[in-house]
């Protein structure tokens, strides 16, 4: 049977770069984006770069349950559901707290729902997700990660905004919720999965030149302070991180499954650190 790769987020960025690398593990690939032009033009250059490989566009918000469904039914109409690159989701500066949310974990949360049903022995997922929680010192709110948890439950922002407070409304918090919220998620889903012989994981991404990194550094100045502080002295490009998705969705990583894999050049690692000897 046909195998299929499905990248989400996959016209641009840290997306196009892992669809680069999905391209060469399977015999079918879908580049999932909401932006109908940049995955037209994705599907036409790998397409080219990989003449035995069928590679279709998909226009799609990820949040858009009837859209995922069209996704799923096409997944099985072209084979078996082989590897997930989900790199679709926002940053601070692109909306509000709402929508970061509705994106970056809910999003998330349907897009494994309903992917579920045609995992298989042999299936990958990596989510992305981001250091940015990691970089919180500070211990969570126990009773808002027992909300955080189910983010496909009724009135889950609703709930959550009562759990953290007005707080919640800056997008910098949200957008660390929501990724905290991922991580959680992928271990849950690692369970679900488990039976299935199908694995999950996730990336957390730091200081990466792609458009929108310099979208969020050209509206935060902090962000040029992290790339000081980072060992490596640098930010890091999307092939760098989209290399660790390849390796996550291989055979060669079969036995890893439900953590998070930090691509940050040391910084986190530097901001614990000095946490610990000021502390």
């Amino acid at each position: 049977m046909s195998s299929v790769g499905i990248v989400t987020g996959a016209g641009r960025g840290m997306g196009y770069a892992c669809a680069q690398r999905v391209a060469g593990m399977v015999d079918a690939l879908l580049l999932v984006d909401r932006d109908a032009a940049t995955a037209n033009a994705a599907r036409d250059v790998l397409a080219a770069e990989n003449p035995s490989v069928t590679v279709q566009s998909v226009e799609l918000d990820i949040t858009d349950t009837e859209g995922l469904a069209r996704l799923a039914e096409r997944v099985g109409d072209l084979g078996e559901l082989r590897a997930v690159a989900h790199a679709a989701g926002i940053s601070p500066t692109m909306a509000d707290w709402r929508r970061i949310f509705t994106v970056d974990l809910i999003g998330t949360a349907l897009l494994a729902q309903t992917l579920r049903p045609l995992a298989v022995s042999g299936t990958a997922t990596v989510c992305f997700a981001s250091m940015a929680p990691l970089l919180d010192l500070t211990p969570p709110d126990p009773a808002a990660l027992a909300i955080l948890d189910d983010p496909l439950a009724p009135r889950f922002l609703d709930r959550l905004h009562e759990a953290l407070g007005p707080a919640v409304e800056n997008s910098g918090v949200a957008y660390g919720w929501a990724k905290r919220g991922v991580h959680r998620f992928v271990e849950r889903e690692a369970v679900r999965l488990g039976p299935s012989g199908a694995r999950i994981c996730s990336v957390s991404p730091g200081m990466i030149d792609t458009p929108q990194g310099r979208q969020e550094a050209a509206e935060h100045a902090s962000m040029a302070a992290l790339v000081e502080r980072t060992p490596l002295g640098r930010t890091g490009i999307a092939d760098e991180v989209a290399d660790v998705v390849a390796f996550a969705l291989s055979d060669k990583a079969s036995f890893l499954n439900g953590i998070d894999l930090l691509v940050d050049g040391g910084v986190v690692a530097a901001v614990r650190v000095a946490g610990r000897n000021a502390g």
